[in-house]
């Protein structure tokens, strides 16, 4: 798959599923561009007026180039939208924007979504806290992690209790390339 910028987007938007094989074609190839024209045009999508606009320029920016080129200027836009934003699927996906770029920088934000009162939210806050927890771990990540290893859900208790155990780790094993099972 290739072509334009604007049209992977399209395509990208079109398939409905937000786990759709399609979709996630689009946005991988999107983000294997890594380019400033590809930054602009998701930084634009996460302006958008619809949840799937959104959602998409946070998928594509979570992962957008091999070396994460932008992710200084990603950062406040997540930031941004953590805190403005009331979607759930649209905080769900900045928050593993925000475990995928694996920046300190997103912890506060990540703690404050962390006891959302959506699961989904929650979940996300599960996966990216040990993440963005630094080395050593900061004290208040370490208690929303262990806040959310004893969540209601089941799958936020688990994703948590994972990331308790990696953050064990820090130094000494790595998470890199595990995801969130898709909800």
């Amino acid at each position: 798959m290739g072509g334009p910028v604007e049209e992977l987007i399209q395509i990208a938007l079109a398939d409905g599923d937000p786990d759709g094989a399609v979709r996630w074609q689009a946005i991988s190839v999107l983000q294997e561009r890594g380019d400033l024209e590809t930054f602009t045009l998701a930084r634009r999508l996460c302006a958008g007026n619809t949840t799937a606009e959104r959602v998409l320029g946070v998928d594509i920016l979570g992962e957008l180039g091999r070396d994460r080129p932008f992710a200084d200027k990603t950062l406040p836009i997540l930031r941004y939208l953590a805190a403005s934003e009331l979607d759930p699927r649209v905080l769900y996906s900045v928050l593993i924007a925000f475990g995928h770029l694996r920046d300190a920088r997103a912890l506060p934000s990540v703690i404050e979504l962390a006891s959302h009162p959506e699961h989904s939210v929650r979940y996300g806050a599960a996966y990216a806290l040990p993440n963005v927890i630094g080395n050593p771990p900061d004290p208040a990540g370490l208690t929303a992690l262990r806040l959310l290893a004893s969540d209601p859900d089941d799958d936020v208790a688990d994703w948590a209790t994972l990331g308790m155990s990696l953050v064990g780790h820090l130094g000494s094993s790595s998470s890199e390339g595990a995801g969130p099972r898709p909800l």
